[in-house]
């Protein structure tokens, strides 16, 4: 069972400064046809580095996560994906071992947020679906998304026709 307390804090407070400057936490969309709403919201935390050395400290010692190389570019990277392992490892990690910078502390945040709205299954309802996009609207400075909140919309519309007034209503207050 994972503890982020029997982590030394000298090492703790390293893993969290790297990952302050290097690394990022994400939600992200993913089209599944087979879902309700059409859609599937996926959290992720991750670091790229061109040597593993330290990423392998992350995956030691959060004890969940994959390692692996990108072979066209030699880049490493450290991911994890699992929603469990995000809960229970990576959140509590960086509850205990905080950021200095505060847009790291902002993403941090509002991944929290995200990830207690999947928790409650909230993601599971339009209302949750756009409340996860404007929350995570500001993560990451907008950063780079495969789906704009507009498709992500257009498409969670056909799924749920009866939603259109809500999405409308979103469009309109979040001027997308």
């Amino acid at each position: 069972m994972f503890n982020p307390k029997q982590i030394p804090s000298d090492l703790g407070n390293y893993l969290a400064g790297f990952t302050d400057g290097e690394g990022s936490f994400n939600v992200s969309f993913q089209k599944r046809p087979d879902y309700k709403l059409g859609w599937k919201v996926r959290l992720a935390f991750n670091i790229s580095q061109k040597d593993p050395v330290i990423l392998s400290l992350f995956k030691k010692h959060l004890q969940c996560g994959r390692l692996q190389e990108r072979k066209y570019d030699g880049i490493w990277y450290y991911q994890v994906e699992n929603f469990n392992a995000i809960q229970t490892n990576v959140i509590p990690f960086f509850n205990r071992f905080g950021f200095l910078s505060a847009k790291k502390k902002r993403d941090f945040s509002k991944f929290k947020q995200i990830a207690k709205l999947i928790e409650q299954k909230d993601h599971l309802r339009v209302e949750g679906i756009l409340t996860i996009l404007e929350i995570r609207k500001e993560m990451n400075d907008g950063g780079k998304r495969k789906y704009s909140d507009e498709e992500i919309l257009r498409i969670l519309r056909d799924y749920m026709p009866n939603a259109s007034k809500k999405i409308n209503f979103f469009l309109k207050k979040a001027k997308i």
